[in-house]
Order: structure tokens, then C-alpha cells, then sequence
């Protein structure tokens, strides 16, 4: 049997393995690739000009822009390295917190004058996450090593008993209730299972309130900053303090974070005041010549300032420069008390406001913050468990005694890069509900699609036991006010609104085949590419907006080949990236196809049902059944298709 200590020591051996990964990962295509080359697959941006446009939280905010378009996977809340040429020389790093067509704009604690002109900026990997994972791993309290217990089936948890409580949020369904429920009534953990559009996020509002309403103190986390806010948005009428770097959270929330809360506290006018005085010290200093090595010749500080009171010169230094260097310490001693001075207040106004709040929000990884030990929290309500690593989500567990997670097991995983340390992607979550599946409580009525859409991922994913709500069942383009096509078929029949569910087949296509480019581990299928491309044309052409429009395909390749030839506001991704979101409608190219009936990581069925639980009123698949058909799930995809959507031959397609 596993021991805890055992289990530990592998998983802190796979977090030094993954963090390799990433790290190697980023310096070896910074290496491999030029910028011009990095700056095609958007994860750098060149030729930028820079100016200060703010002060933010104790940031300088600083926009980058230029005349050519910016077209980058780079986006708000990511990690950059700021350089001239080299990224890998450079240890400027901030984070982005605005985007538009020509600029970007990114939070840093210090501006170079260097860091303005002829600059780029290149996507980083977060070191700090990994960090802290280890950490906690190594300083496991209680609540970490019970959770752990748990999941190695070291302990038997408490039976899970239904509480009654008055719901604050009348708009919850039965089985939304049942769960908050099985929650209040869990003295150890609950787990809330909730698949795609089953207002998981509502559950878990409603679950803090009534943890609050009860007198408990709530750690609110998830993997996600999106995440987080999402709950932040919902808990509007508690006392929340939303912790985590300003920048990384949406605009219209920077009220409920700390950093703000603070600039609102009785005591922050005393706290500018010493750091006015600080600085005002450090600009008066800074008009002597401060004591370096090459003008000190060895003298330590007290020697200076005996020497200075004594009007006399050492070991060649002139009397003029003792007097000089001695002027220099006198007032940064004043600098630096007055300094602690400001950080002793500012972490005793940081400790207040936390004490006071009901619920405390923030990421798993940010949960490790040492501002936090000054609360005792009663519960952890942990969204997104199912994308979180075992090392991550026992950073809040630490701190509890009692947690509920919540997510979707059927869906996909963390993604791990290193083939060596892919035990990382078992969540806790899925650890234990295969082990106690009377711990948990699903959720059943789903808010987003047709019901016609979520059939088939019902059936296969969930026994059938989703249900669409009355609000959803029939929604289609039409109630967008988008009219019926006027193309020829089969256009029409592929594009009316009517039609939700429609699969194009290149099967019967003599130039389906996928390729590899050379060096890419990665797929691409340039007659899929260009059907997608034709279809999201022809749907703006009818009035539907370009951001209604999601495409989605596994592979990155595909995903850049078809970028290069669809509106910009219509936004393709891999399969991971939509994780979570939702669109009117998508548009999913499998990709495969080959005469072996390789689907290679199609295989990965989380993928599939991810995939298919993003379109709320139209879903269109392009792929080959000859090829996906050699899987069973595929297969039952293209029958279910036939019979109860629209199945179009690829062939009929004219201009394609």
C-alpha cells in the first residue's frame, strides 16, 4: 500500500520533471525559433514602442503598440519577457492587462529606459506556480494530508447527510439543491459533479452563502483567474476580498480586490504619507554619491561617517567625497525605516481586511500566499478540480478541514507536457469519486444547447441522465433574428438555422488527407481547413456576428491553417482552449484522415465531449468517417448524426 510520505515524494519527482518540461520547452523554441518565426505562431510580438500611460496598484502600466496589426495568442493575464533582441538575456517580466489591434498593455513594477524603444515581448513560462506547489508539498499540514488519505483510500470519510436550509437564490433547480445540500451536510468533503451548462458556478454561489449564512469563513479558489471571477461576479452582496495581482482581474471586479480595498482603509491615508516621506529621502539621497566599492576603497559604513564627523579623508578617498558618501548613508537609513515603516503598516491593513471578509477569492496557486495565514478558514469551495493537479488544489486544502470540490471528470484533464510526468493529469477530484461515488452529486439540467446538441454527449458521456431545460430545448440561429440561407443546396441544408446538428463527410473525397508539416509533431487537412473557412463566410454573409462563431480542432497545426483564413473575431482554438466556453455556434474539424484509420489523440473520448458541448443553437462537424469510424464512439457519432441531424457528402460541395 502507498504511503502518504511515498505518494508525496513521487508527485514533487513529477512537478520537477513538468516544470523541466515547460521551462525547456519555452528557452529550446526561443533558441530554435527566430522572433519573426515565434511572432507567426503568436507567442511573440516585435518591432514595439512603448510609453507609460499609468500607475495601477502600484504597477507602471505601459502600452506597446505599432502601426502593423497585432495578431497573437498572447492575451490578458499571461507572463512576458520584455527584451530588445534576445528574450532568453532578458529578466524584465510583467503581465498583460489590455489588448487591442495595435497594442498591448503590460503591467510592470519597474520601466527601463531601455524597455520603450525597438522592443519584443515574448510569452513566458510562470515559474512561480511550481514553486509554490512544491513548497506545499513540503510543508503538508492536516487538511492536505486527510485529502490525501482519502484519495489513497488510507481513510474512510464520513457519511454525507442531506441539511435543510432556505435558498437564497430562488432560481435553483432540484438538483442544484440536492447538492448544496449533500455539501452542508459533509463534515470531511463533497464533490459536485457538474457537466457542461449545469450552472455549476451558481451551485457553488449558492453553496458560499449559506456556508456564510452558518458563520463560516469560505476560501474560494480555482485554477482559473476567469474562474475566479466568475464567482467573484455571483457573491456581489457578501463581504469578499478577491486576492491576486490587480492586472489578471476582469476591470469591472478591481473594487472587490485587496489592492483596492486597501486604498479605501481608515489607515491608508497615514500609509501614502510614509511613502511619500520615503521617497521624497530616497530623490534628496540620491543628490549625493552613494558609497560604491570602486569610491569606498574597503571602508565600511561607520568608518565613513567617523571619518565624515572628523572632516578628514582615508586611503587616498578626499574629505570632499567622505562627506559626500556619508550624507548618502545618514539619509538612506531614513529611507529604509521609513520604508519598513510603510510594509509594517501596509501588511497590518492587508491582515484587517482579510480578517473581516466572509469569503476570500483567489487562484489555487495564490491560495499559497503567505497573507493569508492571518485567517482561519472553515471550508474550501474549489471550482474547476477537475483542471486542477493534485499539487495545486492542496494548496487551499491545506488550510481547511473541510473542502468541496467541483467539475467535470468527463472532461479534460490539466494538460502535463511531459510524457514522463503524465500521472500528474489524475485529478483528485476523479481520484475520489471512482472511490466514493456516494460523496458526490450530479448535476442534470443543462442551460446552454439545443436540446438536439446535448443528445448524443448525454448518451455517451452521462448515461443520458442530462436533461435541457424548457429555456434552451429548442433555441435556434432563427431566434437571433438570422433569416434562412439564400445559397443553393447543399449549402442551404448545411447552414439553415433549423438544422443544429450537421456532420460534413470528406470520406468520399480524393483530397481529404491529412499532412504533417516537417518538424511538427502536430496534424493538419487543408480541405478541411478550407470548408471551415468557406462555412464561417457564408454564416457572416447571412448576419451571423463573427464572435457567435467558435472553431475548434484538436491540433495546433489546423488551428493556425485555419487563423490564416477566417475573420479575426472568430476565434479558433485547440480543443484545450475552449474548454469552459461557449458560442451560438461551432464549427469542429477532426482533422484525421489517412488509410490506416489513425485518430491518434482523438482517442482521448474528454476531447470529443468537450468539443461537442460548446455550441448553444448550431454545431457543424467536418471530418472523415471512413477514418473516425474506426473508433466506436466516432462511429455512434456519425449514426447518431444521420439519423437525427443532417449527414452532407463532401463531394456535393461546389467551390470547395
Amino acid at each position: 500500500m502507498v504511503s502518504i510520505k511515498g505518494f508525496v515524494n513521487k508527485l514533487k519527482e513529477l512537478v520537477e520533471i513538468e516544470r523541466e518540461a515547460e521551462i525547456e520547452a519555452m528557452r529550446l523554441e526561443m533558441r530554435r525559433l527566430s522572433g519573426r518565426e515565434r511572432e507567426k505562431l503568436g507567442r511573440a510580438i516585435l518591432g514595439l514602442n512603448g510609453k507609460v500611460v499609468g500607475e495601477e496598484l502600484g504597477y507602471f502600466l505601459v502600452r506597446y503598440g505599432r502601426e502593423r496589426e497585432i495578431k497573437t495568442e498572447i492575451s490578458v493575464g499571461d507572463l512576458v519577457v520584455i527584451s530588445k533582441r534576445d528574450p532568453l538575456k532578458s529578466d524584465l517580466v510583467g503581465t498583460v492587462v489590455e489588448k487591442g489591434k495595435r497594442f498591448i498593455t503590460v503591467a510592470l513594477e519597474t520601466v527601463p529606459e531601455w524597455a520603450l524603444k525597438g522592443i519584443r515581448l515574448d510569452l513566458y513560462a510562470n515559474d512561480i506556480t511550481f514553486r509554490r506547489w512544491l513548497e506545499n508539498l513540503d510543508n503538508l499540514r492536516e487538511g492536505g494530508r486527510k485529502a490525501l488519505e482519502f484519495y489513497l483510500g488510507l481513510r474512510e470519510p464520513e457519511k454525507s447527510e442531506p441539511v435543510e436550509f432556505e435558498p437564497i437564490d430562488k432560481r435553483l433547480n432540484a438538483s442544484q439543491k440536492k447538492a448544496v445540500s449533500l455539501a452542508l451536510g459533509s463534515s470531511d468533503f463533497f464533490l459536485i459533479h457538474g457537466p457542461f451548462g449545469t450552472g455549476k458556478t451558481r451551485t457553488l454561489a449558492e453553496l458560499i452563502r449559506q456556508e456564510v449564512k452558518r458563520g463560516n469563513k469560505v476560501l474560494a479558489t480555482a485554477e482559473s483567474n476567469v474562474a475566479v471571477d466568475n464567482l467573484v461576479e455571483r457573491l456581489a452582496e457578501l463581504n469578499v476580498v478577491r486576492i491576486g495581482h490587480p492586472s489578471r482581474v476582469s476591470k469591472h471586479l478591481h473594487e472587490t480586490t485587496l489592492a483596492y480595498q486597501m486604498t479605501r482603509h481608515e489607515l491608508y491615508g497615514e500609509l501614502r504619507e510614509l511613502l511619500v516621506t520615503a521617497q521624497g529621502l530616497a530623490e534628496k539621497r540620491d543628490t549625493y554619491t552613494k558609497p560604491l566599492p570602486k569610491f569606498r576603497r574597503g571602508l565600511s559604513d561607520n568608518e565613513i561617517l567617523r571619518l565624515a564627523e572628523r572632516g578628514i579623508g582615508a586611503r587616498g578617498v578626499p574629505a570632499r567625497l567622505i562627506r559626500e558618501m556619508a550624507e548618502w548613508i545618514k539619509l538612506n537609513r531614513q529611507v529604509q525605516k521609513a520604508f519598513d515603516e510603510a510594509r509594517k503598516l501596509e501588511e497590518r491593513i492587508a491582515r484587517e481586511i482579510i480578517r473581516e471578509a466572509d469569503v476570500v477569492l483567489t487562484t489555487n496557486s495564490s491560495a499559497a500566499l503567505e497573507i493569508l495565514d492571518v485567517a482561519d478558514f472553515d471550508v474550501a469551495v474549489i471550482d474547476e478540480a477537475t483542471q486542477a493537479t493534485i499539487p495545486s488544489i492542496l494548496i487551499p486544502i491545506n488550510r481547511v478541514e473541510r473542502f468541496i470540490l467541483a467539475g467535470d471528470h468527463r472532461q479534460l484533464p490539466p494538460t502535463i507536457l511531459s510524457l514522463e510526468a503524465q500521472a500528474l493529469s489524475k485529478t483528485l477530484f476523479e481520484g475520489l469519486i471512482e472511490r466514493y461515488p456516494e460523496k458526490s452529486a450530479m448535476l442534470n439540467i443543462q442551460y446552454r444547447m439545443n436540446e438536439r446538441l446535448m443528445a448524443f454527449p448525454s448518451r455517451e458521456f452521462y448515461e443520458g441522465k442530462i436533461i435541457a431545460d424548457e429555456s434552451v430545448k429548442n433555441i435556434t440561429l432563427a431566434d437571433l433574428g438570422v433569416k434562412e440561407p439564400g445559397f443553393s443546396e447543399p449549402w442551404a441544408e448545411i447552414l439553415r438555422p433549423e438544422n443544429v446538428l450537421v456532420f460534413i463527410d470528406t470520406a468520399h473525397r480524393h483530397d481529404k488527407w491529412e499532412r504533417q508539416r516537417r518538424g511538427s509533431e502536430s496534424r493538419e487537412n487543408p480541405l478541411e481547413a478550407k470548408i471551415v473557412a468557406t462555412i464561417v463566410g457564408k454564416l457572416i454573409e447571412m448576419g451571423v456576428k463573427p464572435e457567435w462563431i467558435g472553431v475548434i480542432t484538436p491540433y495546433d497545426d489546423q488551428r493556425d491553417l485555419i487563423s490564416l483564413n477566417v475573420p479575426e473575431d472568430v476565434e479558433v482554438k485547440t480543443v484545450d482552449g475552449y474548454q469552459g466556453r461557449e458560442k451560438e455556434v461551432i464549427i469542429l474539424s477532426l482533422v484525421r484522415s489517412n488509410e490506416r484509420g489513425e485518430i491518434g489523440f482523438l482517442r482521448d473520448l474528454r476531447r470529443l465531449n468537450v468539443s461537442l458541448t460548446r455550441a448553444k443553437r448550431k454545431l457543424i462537424i467536418v471530418g472523415d468517417s471512413a477514418t473516425l469510424s474506426s473508433h466506436p464512439t466516432y462511429k455512434r457519432l456519425v449514426e447518431f448524426v444521420k439519423e437525427k441531424g443532417k449527414l452532407v457528402d463532401a463531394r456535393e460541395l461546389r467551390g470547395v
